[in-house]
C-alpha cells in the first residue's frame, strides 16, 4: 500500500501539499502515486516497465528481500479486513518516517528525497505484489470457500 494513501485526513494524504518536483508542479501525495516511480524509469531502466519489474522480482526471489517475502504473507487471521488494517499501519508509519519526513508546502523535492524514497516505493509495490496475491490464493482456494466477503 502506497503510504499516501492512509495519510493525514487534514491534507488529503498529501494531495494538498503542493510542491516541486525537480522542476515540475506537483504535490506530495503525487510524488508517492507516480513521481518516483517515473524518475526511477527515466534515471535507471531506459523508461522500460519491464526492467523495473525485473529488478523488483529478483529482489524477492532471491535478492535483498528475499528473507523477508515469508512475513510480507503472514496475516493469521480468517478476517482478511485484520491483513488489511495491518498494511495500513504498516504505511502510515512510512508516511510520517519517509512521506512527510522534512517536506514543507512549496519546497522543491528533488535527489535527496527521491534517492533516499526510491527504496521504500519498490520495496512497496513488491510487498503488494506478494500480498495481493496471497489474498487472492485465500478467496479462491478449495479450502477458503466463502472467505473473501466481507473485506
Amino acid at each position: 500500500m502506497q503510504p499516501m494513501h492512509v495519510g493525514f485526513t487534514s491534507d488529503e494524504g498529501g494531495n494538498t501539499i503542493e510542491l516541486r518536483w525537480f522542476r515540475h508542479k506537483s504535490n506530495l501525495h503525487h510524488v508517492w502515486d507516480r513521481e518516483i516511480i517515473l524518475t526511477a524509469l527515466a534515471d535507471y531502466y531506459d523508461k522500460d516497465m519491464s526492467l523495473l519489474l525485473q529488478d523488483i522480482v529478483a529482489n524477492f526471489t532471491d535478492g535483498i528481500w528475499s528473507d523477508d517475502v515469508s512475513s510480507w504473507k503472514r496475516c493469521n487471521n480468517v478476517q482478511l479486513r485484520t491483513c488489511v488494517n495491518k498494511y495500513a499501519v504498516e504505511s502510515i508509519k512510512l508516511a510520517c518516517e519517509y512521506g512527510y519526513e522534512g517536506v514543507e508546502a512549496g519546497q522543491t523535492l528533488s535527489d535527496d528525497y527521491f534517492n533516499s524514497r526510491l527504496p521504500i516505493v519498490m520495496k512497496r509495490i513488491a510487498q503488494g505484489g506478494i500480498r495481493l496475491a496471497m489474498i487472492l490464493n485465500r478467496v479462491f482456494s478449495d479450502s477458503q470457500r466463502g472467505l473473501a466477503l466481507p473485506i
